[in-house]
């Protein structure tokens, strides 16, 4: 086996050259079955936090403020609508889990083979660069019209006269009322975000994990190691394009017609509440970001290499071949 540096030996975005690759050590349906699931299971941890993001975000001085900061959004909400309150929206995140980690997974591995140097590996410049490769086409694809979809639910749900009787339901309204459009909003921003999200957290890992193992490939990092790099490079994409992200909310949700553009949001974001409007948000989505790196790099790991050992147990598989016959012997009498 080359030199490989990473954290783990099933890594989707690793092949056994010294770059990502789903299909490689993985194989690619393995990967986005492991990527989907490890994506459903953070957002059900992490919503909430996802929630009260939007919400503060949403919140700006022009219209009537609502609340007082994170802990006052979480008790207003929990106040009002109780505890599910805080997932109002999620159904939108867990449909688009499957099909944005088969994206982004198979995007990266399409980038990385054109990438590799004449050892096989992927130098820094060139993760970054793969990473803002994976993070626009997924953006486009998938996290647009996920992420318009998810803001004026939750902005619908908050006011006093909700539209929306569920996710279709707002997804017919929309396109009702604004067209096709109407679902891709905030499309700069959005690209910009994810492109930024992406080369940041894969590039912190690789750096903090070939600090750790010096170089080792035979030097495996225990889950909790791994689990603690995933939370800084959360946390640091985080808070890198944290105006990013609140300029793409802005212009995603139902009063997005104030704004004539991206720039006019920015301007108007700065006269009506300073700087500290572009970081409106940033404690939830530092909680988020943090938790949800540092859950799916872990979980994926694990599901990879669970789905390996059953794949490659023949007992296991003549067992299901074994049960099968005898299923299809019995509706065949």
């Amino acid at each position: 086996m080359e030199n490989t540096k990473h954290p783990f030996r099933y890594r989707p975005w690793l092949s056994t050259r010294g770059a990502a690759s789903a299909a490689a050590e993985t194989g690619g349906l393995r990967g986005v079955i492991a990527g989907g699931v490890a994506g459903g299971i953070e957002i059900l941890i992490t919503y909430p936090a996802e929630y009260v993001k939007t919400q503060l975000q949403l919140d700006d001085k022009s219209s009537n403020k609502k609340y007082n900061g994170f802990l006052d959004c979480v008790k207003k909400t929990l106040r009002a609508r109780g505890f599910f309150g805080l997932y109002s929206g999620i159904s939108i995140l867990l449909y688009g889990a499957i099909p944005k980690s088969a994206i982004r997974f198979g995007s990266f591995e399409t980038l990385k083979k054109y990438s590799l140097d004449s050892k096989g590996h992927l130098s820094h410049s060139n993760r970054l660069l793969c990473g803002m490769g994976t993070g626009v086409i997924e953006a486009f694809l998938v996290v647009i019209p996920k992420e318009t979809i998810k803001v004026k639910f939750i902005n619908d749900q908050s006011s006093s006269n909700p539209k929306f009787h569920g996710v279709f339901h707002g997804i017919k309204q929309i396109v009702r009322a604004e067209g096709i459009g109407g679902l891709y909003q905030g499309v700069l921003s959005t690209i910009i975000r994810q492109a930024t999200n992406v080369s940041i957290r894969f590039y912190i890992m690789e750096t903090l994990t070939d600090e750790y193992t010096g170089g080792n490939t035979a030097l495996k990092t225990p889950k909790l190691i791994t689990a603690a790099f995933g939370s800084i490079a959360g946390a640091v994409s985080a808070l890198g394009n944290a105006p990013v992200d609140v300029v793409k909310t802005r212009m995603q949700g139902l009063e997005a017609r104030k704004y004539k553009g991206n720039w006019d949001c920015i301007v108007k974001i700065w006269s009506q509440e300073g700087a500290k409007g572009f970081y409106k948000g940033s404690v939830p989505r530092l909680i988020r970001a943090s938790v949800e790196t540092s859950i799916i790099f872990v979980i994926y790991e694990s599901l990879i290499q669970i789905m390996k050992d059953i794949f490659t147990n023949h007992a296991i598989l003549f067992f299901i071949k074994d049960k099968a016959s005898q299923i299809c012997l019995h509706l065949g009498q």
